[in-house]
């Protein structure tokens, strides 16, 4: 029985119409109210970018028992806050991102919409999970995703998590699963990003492109767990502090 007292905020940015946000509805609809705000076109890569040189607006995009959805001109995490400011009436009990179109395993991460939402609800001291399928495909097929989706999403609800940590999902392409694994993020970084996209008489034109080489391959990192068919669950920490340093950097002469 949905429990109505429930109530999670959603957004992704490949946009509101994407299969995946929609598939992602259709799994949370049984869990409690859903309230949907995602940008009107895709903001892959958008990241936890803001828009500060125009106005923001948002449409209403539909409304049924249980689920309103909005249509939002700004990026994942200009929905969020603005879900949060004009729309919503109380904090909701969980933002969820999704479901990417995608691998946001590793460093991808940090360049995530996606996970731009995450971070965000997370900034906002609001239990949130980001849910990725390694599939570019419009029409992916989401089916396998469903229970784990709904379990994971279950278990925050009841357990919580800890101030300023949210959880980054990506599920392998595969039409099984076997298993989960709670692992940490993978090393390594992208290269060979553009390829050239001449214009006439303007060369200097380049497609954003490239390939993710990583550095280590251990099996308790996400990108093993993908690559062996594993569901793989890394929890993000929002303070990107590099605690080891403070000591080591006392030592420093920095009196100029």
């Amino acid at each position: 029985m949905k429990n109505e007292q429930t109530l999670i905020l959603i957004s992704n940015d490949d946009g509101i119409t994407a299969k995946g946000i929609n598939e992602l509805i259709r799994m949370l609809r049984p869990l409690g109210e859903l309230v949907v705000m995602a940008p009107d076109s895709p903001r892959s890569g958008a990241a936890c970018s803001l828009t500060v040189v125009n106005p923001v607006h948002y449409t209403l995009y539909g409304q049924e028992d249980g689920l309103t959805m909005y249509s939002c001109s700004g990026t994942p995490v200009d929905c969020v806050k603005l879900a949060l400011h004009s729309v919503l009436t109380r904090k909701p009990d969980l933002v969820v991102g999704g479901i990417n179109h995608g691998d946001n395993s590793a460093v991808n991460v940090h360049y995530s919409g996606t996970m731009g939402v995450v971070l965000e609800g997370c900034m906002k001291g609001i239990p949130s999970i980001g849910f990725s399928l390694c599939d570019h495909d419009p029409d992916a097929d989401f089916t396998p995703l469903t229970d784990y989706v709904q379990g994971i999403t279950r278990q925050v609800l009841r357990h919580g998590l800890p101030e300023g940590v949210c959880l980054n999902v990506n599920f392998p392409l595969a039409p099984r699963f076997n298993g989960v694994k709670v692992c940490r993020q993978t090393r390594g970084q992208w290269q060979q990003e553009w390829v050239p996209c001449p214009r006439p008489h303007k060369a200097d034109y380049y497609w954003l492109t490239g390939s993710f080489h990583r550095s280590e391959m251990g099996e308790d990192s996400d990108a093993w767990a993908l690559e062996h068919g594993y569901v793989a669950i890394t929890p993000v920490k929002t303070d990107v502090t590099a605690y080891e340093m403070l000591d080591r950097m006392k030592e420093w002469n920095l009196k100029f």
